[in-house]
Order: C-alpha cells, then structure tokens, then sequence
C-alpha cells in the first residue's frame, strides 16, 4: 500500500472500476434498507394494536367476555386474534432486522467492541478491515444462505405452517426474506471489500467515500460516527453562578493558570 496521505479527491466519473462497482453494490443495499426500515412502522402499530385490544376486555353480568379484540376477531377478520398478531409481530421484526443489516454495515453503526483497533494506525486498521471480511463476514454469510435457502424451499415445497393451530400460514415467506436480508448484507461485505483491495493494492489511489474507515486526517469523525466536542454541545457549558464560583468565565472556558514562580 502506498505510503501517501491520500490528499486528492477523484473527480466524478474518475473513480478505478473497483470503486465505481463498489458504489453500485452500495446504492442496492442503501435502496433494499431504506424501504426495508419502513417495517418499523407496521411493527410498531401492530404491537400497540394486541397490547391495547388485549387489555380492553371485561365480563358482561351474565359472565360472558367481551372486549375490543373479541369484536374485530367476530366481526372483522380472524387475523385480530391475539395469536395471529404476536406471530404477525415477529414477522414483521424479523424482516425489519434483516433487510437493514447491510445498510447498517455500509454505514458502519453496528456495533464494534475494539480493543485493538481503535488504538492502530489506518493502515493497520485496513489490513484487519480486510482479513475480517476475507476470512470472516463473507465466508460465513455465504456459507449460511447456502444452507438457509434449501431451508426455505423446503418451507414452500411442504407448504409449512405455523406450530399454533390458530396461527399465520405460508412460512416460506418470512424464511425467504431473512435470506434475502443475508444476501445484501453480503453485497454490503463485498462492496467494503472492493474499497479495501484498492486501498491496499490500488496505484496513485486518491481520496474516496469509506464506509468502514475514516481517513486519518478526518478527525471530526470516529468510525463513521460525528465527534462530539463537549465544549460546543449544549447543556454542557457551566451556569455562571457555578463557573464564577470555580474561578471560570461563563460558557464554559477554562479559567487562565498562571504559571508557577
């Protein structure tokens, strides 16, 4: 890998062919998670929908039960039942998980626990950036659709069911769409993958949009993440009767210390 600071940006249009298809990958898992993030939705309403009906329920004088729930499932449609819309909720988690797994690794806001990497330096950071997606994440995300898409046509082909007597049908669905979250998040992979091969193996290699990385030079930025600058943030400055009390112009400046005599 070179050994220059990478002070130059690629024009538009000028990119290596890696990075342009590095790119492309990138705007399909942005596309699939943006639109796979409205599952939230659904899943928020469809929750406080079985939380509510389910509560609203009391008994007439006669004994019989009635409630909210009791009415949509008679009068409206079976799928109100209390079974159907649990089932319905986990359907709706699973699909909002997995079709934002790779927006979240394009990204970068998964989750890291660093010990090591965080105190390397960047051309460290991308050697092990690429071991790990080399050795790890794309090996193991094929390896699982592999064997998860057999699993999904098995599904279809038996025509599987819920294990409730009462619950959704038509399993292959919600197995179908896990696998096609696998399948971005491994797009995802490759596209970070194609921005790792250029930076260690690529010629005159300028400045381009990292995803996994922040450049060395960008210190506003901490693993994809904004800095925060306590001083700026707000609530942070001290009130000034505490900073007066401590010797500290309001707004929270550092009082002057005079050097020792």
């Amino acid at each position: 890998m070179q050994k220059e600071n990478f002070a130059e940006t690629y024009a538009k249009g000028q990119e290596p062919v890696q990075i342009k298809l590095s790119n492309g990958l990138r705007g399909i898992v942005e596309f699939v998670g943006r639109w796979g993030s409205w599952f939230i939705v659904p899943l928020v309403l469809v929750t406080v929908l079985d939380v509510v009906a389910r509560k609203l329920t009391f008994r007439t004088a006669e004994g019989h039960a009635w409630g909210l729930q009791i009415f949509l499932k008679e009068h409206v449609s079976r799928y109100f039942e209390s079974t159907l819309l649990q089932e319905l909720e986990w359907h709706l988690h699973t699909a909002l998980f997995a079709l934002v797994l790779g927006f979240g690794t394009i990204y970068n806001t998964h989750v890291r626990v660093d010990l090591v990497r965080d105190h390397v330096s960047f051309r460290k950071k991308i050697w092990i950036e690429f071991l790990g997606l080399t050795c790890f994440m794309i090996p193991y995300l094929l390896l699982v659709i592999y064997f998860a898409s057999s699993w999904v046509f098995d599904s279809f082909k038996l025509g599987e069911i819920s294990a409730s007597t009462v619950g959704l049908s038509h399993r292959w669905i919600i197995k179908g769409i896990l696998v096609l979250g696998l399948i971005v998040a491994t797009i995802a992979g490759v596209a970070v993958w194609l921005q790792v091969v250029t930076l260690i193996w690529g010629r005159n290699v300028k400045r381009f949009k990292l995803m996994t990385l922040d450049w060395p030079e960008d210190v506003s930025r901490i693993e994809g993440k904004e800095r925060i600058v306590l001083d700026e943030a707000p609530g942070m400055q001290a009130p000034p009767e505490i900073a007066a009390s401590i010797g500290a112009p309001p707004g929270g400046a550092q009082p002057a210390i005079k050097p020792a005599e």
